[in-house]
């Protein structure tokens, strides 16, 4: 029986939908196969937990190599995979296992690490506090775009500085930009701050609401600690004492001084606050022993067909933070699934379905792992300071950082907007069937918290994808909530984790990347 030729072409049609369906319907089930493989490989307790300047940090780098390499990603850096990233690991140890003070009230000490952590980024052997003076500095701030000034009419050289975590719009919305944080808020900015005001020292005091997590985060400090590290200046720029310290411990000092510890803090959150000098007196002898060695980035290349030196960036950080503190369980090994396994399973899923594209986007897509992102953001400062494709050139950065487990939901929360990417983010989201909202809250700093900032400052774009709250399925919520592995040893990978909103993640974010390289 013959059939009529527009029949014909209407069955014809018809099948080419039904395979692209099947095609469609095929690689998602291969990209979450991926995604749980890469993610179950990557912490797995043979990376131990990949804390950089280990052994683990050459296990870790080699299978990201080998991964790039089999998917026929051509190397990013001059022909190589890796890009040198130098770095100091110190280990601070305090005389009697913390410091003495002395006030108008008595003495006292403050021991580790239930009263605080403290650490350093020279490489000296030892750091001598004698008679060193407290200072609370509210939240250590100097913003004057905010008309905010900490520091007025005091000086801080030799001494101490005691700063509030986050800024003052956390605790009342009509300052700074409300419950949304400016960096300012960020415990690197504090540090920043004081060692251009000359302090000896900066303890950021903690509080569980203000900082987006637990003591136990801060308690991580108490081995050793990472910086990138510079041999001209031997980071001498950099402050003698860094830190945490508690609450509880933080209210032992302004006993100690006669304040009254709740009624100081309640006068920082207001504007006019002036530095109070605590009139403590603080010995410490910190003994450091301190390593100098190369770590590094990893970076794979796909070459743009029209505009080869202009880039969009797809990245993960690769570290974590390695064998330490013992849970409850005796696990001591902090495998780092969701953090960041997870982000480096998306990069390496983008590499893949970029690398199956039937022509190469008109830019060049840069495939990164960053070294050190646990203990700054090091690796990607390093980086946007030494890029493969000049900044100028980079027109964003798509980074995935603890991603999964996620459930799927309606909203598509995204922290930074007022980017390039905004039409994008918000046309690929109404394709997914979902809505965007913009800023709903960044109080705990999320958006600072992770290696694409270092693009921002750069003025690359980059916004931070978050997981909504207004579920797809509300009778399948997340079964394993952010609190409950956040920098713990319970982050490990779980064949019954939900990646449904994960991979909608992943799939609009790289999207959008395509978006970009492409226009």
């Amino acid at each position: 029986m013959r059939i009529p030729f527009e029949d014909m072409k209407r069955l014809t049609a018809i099948l080419a939908l039904a395979l692209a369906l099947m095609v469609s319907c095929s690689r998602g089930a291969d990209d979450e196969q991926l995604m749980r493989k890469w993610i179950a490989t990557i912490s797995s307790d043979e990376f131990g937990g990949r804390k950089p300047m280990t052994e683990y940090e050459k296990i870790t780098t080699d299978y990201l190599i080998s991964q790039l390499d089999s998917l026929g990603i051509a190397p990013a850096f001059d022909g190589s995979y890796t890009q040198e990233v130098r770095l100091i690991s110190t280990v601070s140890s305090f005389d009697g296992g913390g410091i003495s003070f002395t006030g108008k009230n008595g003495s006292g000490r403050l021991c580790i690490p239930d009263d605080f952590v403290a650490w350093t980024a020279r490489p000296d052997e030892m750091a001598e506090l004698r008679a060193a003076e407290f200072v609370f500095c509210g939240f250590g701030i100097d913003a004057p775009e905010f008309g905010w000034n900490d520091f007025e009419g005091i000086d801080l050289k030799g001494k101490i500085i005691l700063a509030m975590v986050n800024d003052p719009g956390f605790y009342d919305e009509n300052l700074f930009q409300g419950r949304n944080m400016t960096y300012h808020g960020r415990w690197t900015c504090k540090f920043e701050q004081a060692a251009r005001m000359g302090a000896a020292g900066c303890l950021v005091i903690h509080n569980t609401a203000a900082a987006g997590y637990g003591w136990n985060v801060c308690a991580n400090h108490t081995g050793s600690n990472l910086a990138l590290f510079d041999e001209e200046t031997r980071n001498s720029d950099k402050l003698p004492m860094n830190g945490w310290i508690h609450e509880d411990g933080c209210r032992k000092l302004f006993e100690c001084a006669g304040i009254d510890f709740d009624k100081a803090v309640e006068a920082a959150k207001k504007p006019g606050f002036k530095a109070v000098p605590m009139g403590l007196k603080v010995d410490a002898l910190i003994r450091v022993s301190s390593e100098i060695k190369t770590s590094c980035n990893v970076g794979g290349i796909l070459p743009g067909r029209e505009f080869p030196d202009e880039a969009v960036v797809f990245s993960g950080h690769w570290d974590h933070l390695g064998i330490g503190t013992p849970d409850e369980k005796g696990d001591s090994i902090y495998n780092g699934a969701a953090d960041n396994a997870s982000g480096m399973a998306a990069t390496l899923l983008c590499a893949a379905r970029a690398k199956q594209l039937r022509k190469a986007p008109k830019r060049s897509l840069l495939f990164l792992f960053y070294t050190s992102e646990e203990s700054g953001l090091f690796g990607s400062e390093h980086y946007c300071a030494h890029p493969a494709i000049a900044m100028d050139k980079t027109v964003a950065c798509i980074n995935f950082e603890s991603m999964a487990p996620e459930a799927l939901t309606k909203d598509v929360v995204v922290l930074g907007g007022n980017t390039p990417l905004d039409a994008y983010i918000l046309k690929g989201a109404e394709a997914q069937g979902r809505y965007v909202v913009f800023n709903q809250d960044n109080s705990d700093g999320w958006f600072f918290r992770s290696d694409h900032f270092n693009f921002v400052k750069k003025g690359v774009p980059a916004v931070v994808i978050e997981t909504g709250s207004d579920l797809d399925d509300p009778g399948h919520p997340n079964k394993y909530p952010f609190q409950s592995w956040y920098h713990k040893p319970s982050d490990e990978y779980h064949p019954d984790w939900n990646l449904s909103g994960s991979l909608a993640h992943w799939k609009l974010m790289f999207e959008v990347g395509l978006e970009m390289a492409n226009i």
